[in-house]
């Protein structure tokens, strides 16, 4: 008597591959879940990081120029922060050439903020040009100003102003949904607060 060996070998039934399946369909789901979260992470990651040097850029420009309010080789007496001076506002005033004159472009300098709808700070480089914009998605730009005491004082004795300090509000350029459920407005804000003592400023 001969024997042939059973065939034991048996396919998947319905119910395994549609368990495999649903549980392929799962992972699927997750991993495309934490892909957009984590696409989502990096997006407010570069909006913060965009908005970071946004601010950063605007006041180290705004900080340089500051800086030389009141340059007077020549002794003309003017004084470095001008009459158009005001808490959004600032007018710089320096003869960088040495002719006796603060009319050239970057002599006469006014940077002012513009609120809704702009929301920017913007530029003049001389009084007879026109503002034009220096940072966008600014959600505020406060000036003070300091007497040699360290002392707050307004800018209607702009000969006292000794020192500046420059506050600058960004946002993001996009809202975040998840941060507008929850205030109701959606954009992050960053601020960056820097004190100028200008050096031609008589103390």
């Amino acid at each position: 008597m001969s024997y042939s060996p059973k065939n034991n070998e048996q396919g998947f039934t319905m119910v395994e591959l549609v368990v495999g399946l649903a549980i392929s369909l799962i992972l699927m789901g997750i991993a495309v879940k934490i892909f957009l979260v984590q696409q989502k992470a990096y997006n407010v990651q570069q909006q913060l990081s965009e908005m970071q040097q946004n601010i950063r850029a605007a006041t180290d420009i705004i900080v340089r120029e500051t800086k030389m309010a009141g340059y007077d080789p020549t002794d003309l007496g003017f004084d470095g922060i001008g009459n158009n001076s005001s808490a959004t506002s600032i007018q710089i005033l320096a003869d960088l050439d040495g002719n006796g004159l603060t009319t050239d472009p970057n002599e006469d300098i006014t940077y002012k903020y513009y609120d809704d709808p702009d929301f920017q700070i913007k530029r003049k480089g001389s009084t007879g040009g026109s503002f034009q914009p220096l940072a966008e998605n600014i959600e505020a730009f406060t000036l003070k100003y300091f007497n040699a005491n360290g002392d707050e004082i307004g800018t209607t004795t702009p000969n006292l102003i000794r020192q500046i300090q420059i506050t600058i509000t960004g946002r993001t350029a996009k809202v975040d949904p998840d941060r507008k459920r929850v205030d109701g407005i959606g954009y992050r804000y960053g601020t960056l607060t820097t004190r100028v003592t200008p050096e031609n400023l008589d103390f």
